[in-house]
């Protein structure tokens, strides 16, 4: 595994978002990694995401922006709230100007694949080693961390970071596994080619529709040649958390039979969708042990409610290499400032993301009418600074 003189040999589990990102500040950074992947091709298996200022200054500096730019669809308005049987507008915040004004940066709609790609043009190919699926991490007394692979190999290093989402192999190194709770939700996933997609769901908006039970939320990815729904439910007897199970469009249209047509017309549009179960986990009290560490999902998986996964593993992955680079010749130190620069900020991130799901999903009632009374009332660009203007990399060098 190469590595500068002055630094430690680092390994990467997963080459997703999180895993690339890691070996994109790593080098920029300084370091050198490798990153193994169990896939034959990089891909991203999700659909879309929303990039915040935040995500989008760590973008600019990691020298990413160009190619995440050729994809991304700016946003113009978001947290565009509707009532479920009319589609009333409860709420809509303007993005454009504002965003730029606040924090510096604008906010966009992108698929995953596209960011994706725009990471691994920061990463040099010699670092990513394909059809590599880590079975085992195992700390030794002599030589850093040994990584077993399927195919019998092994691979030394002494540091290793789990980006290998949230059933990850690395995370039962560092923590006794513990089983999630079901939520009682599953989750639908589907792109709409702009083609066939209605108009009102073209436009550069994130909107979010609300619901009994369920919410509903689209807006434009892919350069505008697509729009990405997402839209979550009661689970029923579906339990099985898989980014590859797929539903029938009658299946996922039944759920939101007798909510406002255009909602109907946008999911009769697209094809079969995915859907997985959301599961629970509690948060962690620690990602780190000895020279093996967690990143993303694998160490903080939440609820999609604030569009904040990708988000959270480009902060963890900024974070992480800065703390490595800083502490050359002890890593292990590193990864100790590491968890505990973003520990505390996840954590409450999961448990708002846990919120959120009873907060969308009210009965019509008096909860309901006050719950849209304070949309109507609010201003969440300005009200979520913490979240949307954060920089991961300033406050590392804030914090005591």
């Amino acid at each position: 595994m190469p590595a500068l003189p002055h630094g430690p040999r680092i390994a990467v589990v997963g080459g997703g978002i999180g895993g690339l990102a890691a070996a994109g500040f790593l080098r920029r950074a300084g370091l050198t990694a490798t990153v193994h992947e169990q896939a034959s091709v990089l891909a991203e298996v999700g659909a879309g995401l929303v990039a915040a200022p935040k995500v989008v200054r760590l973008l600019r500096r990691l020298g990413v922006l160009g190619p995440f730019l050729r994809r991304a669809v700016a946003l113009e308005r978001a947290w565009e709230f509707r009532r479920w049987t009319d589609g009333s507008v409860l709420s809509v915040e303007q993005l454009t100007g504002v965003c730029e004004r606040l924090y510096g940066e604008r906010t966009y709609g992108l698929h995953g694949a596209d960011l994706l790609s725009a990471l691994r043009s920061a990463v040099p190919g010699e670092w990513i080693r394909l059809g590599a699926r880590c079975t085992s991490v195992d700390e030794t007394a002599g030589d850093g961390v040994v990584l077993r692979f399927a195919d019998g190999s092994l691979a030394r290093a002494d540091v290793v970071i789990g980006a290998d989402g949230v059933h990850s192999v690395v995370r039962g190194a560092v923590t006794e596994p513990a089983p999630p709770e079901h939520s009682g939700l599953r989750a639908f996933r589907t792109l709409v080619p702009a083609a066939t997609a209605p108009e009102f769901a073209r436009r550069p908006t994130h909107t979010v529709w609300l619901g009994p039970g369920r919410h509903f939320v689209h807006y434009p990815i892919a350069g505008g040649e697509a729009v990405n729904v997402v839209a979550v439910a009661p689970a029923g007897d579906h339990t099985h958390e898989s980014w590859s199970a797929t539903a029938s469009p009658e299946e996922f249209g039944a759920q939101f039979a007798d909510w406002d047509p255009r909602v109907r017309a946008l999911i009769a549009a697209g094809g079969p969708p995915g859907r997985w179960a959301l599961l629970d986990r509690a948060p962690l009290r620690r990602w780190s042990r000895g020279g093996i560490t967690l990143l993303g999902d694998a160490a903080h998986p939440m609820f999609p409610f604030f569009a904040q996964g990708a988000a959270q593993a480009v902060e963890d992955a900024a974070v992480l290499a800065r703390c490595l680079a800083d502490s050359p010749d002890d890593p292990r130190a590193g990864l100790r400032r590491y968890e505990s620069a973003r520990l505390a900020r996840t954590t409450r991130l999961q448990h708002l993301s846990r919120t959120r799901r009873d907060i969308n999903h009210l009965p019509d009632g008096r909860e309901q009418q006050a719950r849209d009374a304070a949309l109507t009332a609010s201003d969440p660009l300005a009200a979520n600074g913490w979240i949307y203007g954060y920089d991961a990399e300033q406050a590392l060098t804030e914090a005591p």
